[in-house]
């Protein structure tokens, strides 16, 4: 697979609706756009020896127990707790290779396998730190797949959204901080972590690809368009995020005052 045949993949992905989101497979693809040259067979063995595991282990165990037996028992799969800023923590094929990565990067495995046995398991955007949602007997759970999907209490929630900067009326709301999102939000989600990561760093080519595939990924936001252009600019591709604002101008009916300020400051520095 090449990084034409991934951006195929992810366009695809992008129009497919939510509930046939290919999650799995469109984060492989993010991970060969990334870089071509890799296997993405290891990540697809891994995804089904995730999804033997758990089946085997709901014959006796709970949902979330046999979640996170299997995923972190029987596969070993765990947060990245010594070089947490590492890029490969949020590839997919890595994190597949080395049992360890982003919480993000692990629900994305998570997921995967709970929908393959028939659980009802989200993501949660949580503030700071992604989490899971399992839905129980008893309710739903939250769960940390950083943390070898261990059971977070409504009390750590709180404390966590605190810490996060929420407001104390805020963080004592569970229904909103356990709030789903989309298996299409969680890998936006982790794009934009990629983003973030290689801006910061001032690699400008892997920020604009990041943000490429966040374009393909969501199809009606314009806001990745924005960070292309940003990306491209950093890079000196003034003329390439001409055309990246002018797809986010497009995209928003042109209402965005950002999109549009951006898009005249480029223009300047151009002529």
């Amino acid at each position: 697979m090449g990084r034409e045949d991934a951006e195929t993949i992810l366009l695809e992905a992008g129009q497919a609706g939510d509930g046939d989101f290919p999650l799995l497979e469109a984060a492989i693809a993010c991970a060969i756009h990334e870089d071509p040259s890799r296997d993405p067979q290891t990540a697809r063995d891994l995804g089904q020896s995730a999804v033997d595991h758990l089946s085997h282990r709901l014959k006796r165990e709970s949902a979330e127990e046999a979640l996170a037996e299997a995923m972190a028992g029987d596969l070993r799969l765990g947060g990245d707790l010594f070089t947490h800023e590492d890029p490969e923590n949020a590839d997919i094929l890595a994190v597949c290779e080395r049992r360890r990565g982003l919480a993000v990067a692990l629900g994305v495995l998570y997921l995967h396998a709970a929908r393959k046995c028939g659980l009802t398991v989200q993501g949660v955007d949580f503030p700071g730190h992604f989490l899971l949602r399992i839905e129980t007997e008893e309710g739903p759970l939250a769960l940390d797949p950083f943390s070898e999907g261990r059971v977070v209490l409504p009390s750590e929630l709180t404390r966590r959204a605190l810490h996060a900067g929420l407001t104390p009326n805020v963080a004592d709301r569970l229904d909103r901080l356990m709030a789903p999102v989309s298996d299409r939000a969680v890998l936006v989600r982790l794009q934009n972590t990629i983003f973030a990561r290689a801006s910061h760093a001032r690699d400008y080519a892997r920020a604009e690809r990041a943000a490429l595939r966040r374009a393909l990924l969501d199809p009606v936001d314009h806001r990745p368009w924005l960070d292309v252009a940003a990306a491209r600019e950093g890079q000196g591709a003034l003329a390439g995020a001409l055309v990246a604002l002018a797809r986010a101008t497009e995209l928003d009916g042109g209402v965005a005052l950002a999109a549009r300020a951006q898009r005249e400051r480029v223009r300047l520095r151009l002529n």
